[in-house]
């Protein structure tokens, strides 16, 4: 009976691999990319850059902290126990938040990219859909596993032959209709910061959003079998990733098409696999992008279930969400965060366009107090546990010095957020969660 408390460790190498890749792949990158190249130019791979580094020593801190304790099921067992219960209470609730926020913004985008082949109301291949990932999820882990596997993979694909029919383009000299593909493209239009620093800032918000995700590997943890060996390989392919998938991405893109010939609210992939005299190319992309959404809330669901399902178990949350069911997956858990995302889903008939922006702001901002909590964490953990520290076979580095340079980045684009009209109220609407939060657990504490 003792083995009904206890989740599974089915994910593979492959698995915890691709579900790295996946959560560093999203639909931040095939669509938000366009809004952040609109403001930033092509300066943008500056932003991509400083924010994947940032996010890497986040990863590296994850990673040590994890190992340091085989009972360690996710981030908020260690913030409980470094920082203190309040802690780990208020981040399990946020990082709930935080995918439930992001698994309702990509349900309703499953909904607007059906409509591309078939005129239906939105939220129907959006329940459709969340349905169906449900279903599948409660089956086993090995099942979400596996589906993460085949959607990262798609995505993995579809940069990939981006960047080679790109470098093609590139080094033949192809004429499209913008003009010669030349790296000159990079800096013939008003620069590298075509809109000054201004501009620049503007994009991080986007930029944050895209990476969302990142932290799933620490997720996936207690469910993956050899994590000495796992973890830290998928944590450190992270900056080659970031380099192929983001950078290259977007230089490629950049060189091919200059950046004020863009929109800023179609996809750049679809605008340049359009250049490179591919018709078929926006149906193509659309089912990439479709696939990328339908991974962010199969992530999303997995994620809130395990984030509910750890909460249950550390009596932060109803008892009932720590029971599995025979296929030792948290069932009461995953359907009580499908409920609620799929209220998102039916909200996108009322919702006006200003709300999604909102949804996803809210969510970088949550985002961002976790992985802060992470490098809080960390900070601690070396300090009282020096000895253990030392005998790590997974030690983050540059530490502590590098932790407080990342926190005070975080708090640079909390600034920047605030500074910006399209970002300012999501942010002066966020500490609401916080306190209400505070109020409950000091009610629990009583």
């Amino acid at each position: 009976m003792e083995q009904q408390h206890q989740l599974k460790r089915e994910l593979k190498n492959r698995h915890v691999q691709l579900i790295a890749i996946g959560g560093t792949i999203g639909t931040g990158l095939f669509l938000g990319s366009g809004k952040a190249i609109a403001l930033a130019g092509p300066s943008i791979i500056f932003a991509y850059l400083i924010v994947g580094t940032a996010l890497f020593f986040v990863m590296r801190a994850l990673g040590e902290l994890l190992l340091s304790n085989a009972g360690y099921t996710s981030f908020t067992d260690f913030a409980s126990e470094y920082i203190g219960p309040w802690a780990g209470y208020i981040t399990g609730w946020t990082y709930w938040f935080c995918w439930i926020m992001t698994a309702m913004a990509d349900i309703i985008a499953v909904g607007v990219y059906v409509q591309y082949w078939f005129d239906i109301p939105q939220w129907v291949p959006a329940i459709g859909c969340l349905v169906l990932l449900l279903m599948l999820n409660l089956l086993t882990v090995k099942l979400f596993g596996e589906l993460e596997f085949w959607f990262a993979l798609i995505k993995v694909i579809t940069i990939v032959v981006l960047i080679a029919i790109g470098l093609f383009m590139l080094f033949t000299g192809f004429q499209t209709s913008s003009g010669t593909v030349s790296v000159e493209n990079l800096w013939a239009y008003g620069g590298l910061f075509p809109n000054g620093l201004h501009g620049f800032l503007m994009a991080f918000q986007m930029v944050v959003f895209a990476f969302v995700g990142v932290e799933l590997v620490g997720v996936s943890a207690a469910e993956t079998a050899d994590p000495k060996k796992n973890i830290p390989s998928a944590i450190n392919k992270i900056p080659l990733r970031i380099l192929l998938f983001y950078v290259g991405a977007l230089f490629v893109i950049l060189c091919i098409n200059p950046w004020h010939e863009m929109s800023a609210s179609s996809s750049p992939f679809v605008q340049v696999f359009t250049l490179a005299g591919i018709p078929i190319a926006a149906g193509i992309i659309n089912f990439v992008v479709l696939t990328s959404a339908a991974s962010a809330g199969n992530s999303g669901l997995f994620s809130t279930s395990r984030m509910l399902f750890n909460l249950g178990n550390n009596k932060q949350a109803s008892p009932s969400f720590a029971k599995l069911n025979k296929n030792s997956v948290p069932s009461n858990a995953l359907i009580v965060s499908a409920i609620v995302v799929s209220v998102g889903a039916l909200l996108s008939k009322l919702m006006p366009e200003n709300a999604f922006s909102v949804v996803t702001t809210i969510s970088a901002i949550c985002f961002i107090w976790v992985w802060s909590i992470i490098l809080i964490s960390h900070i601690i953990y070396k300090r009282k546990n020096r000895a253990l520290h030392e005998a790590s076979i997974f030690k983050a580095p540059f530490t502590p010095f590098v932790n407080y340079l990342v926190l005070a980045f975080f708090a640079f684009l909390l600034v920047v957020m605030f500074i910006s009209e399209a970002t300012r109220t999501a942010l002066l609407l966020t500490p609401i969660w916080f306190i209400l939060l505070l109020i409950l657990y000091k009610k629990k504490r009583k």
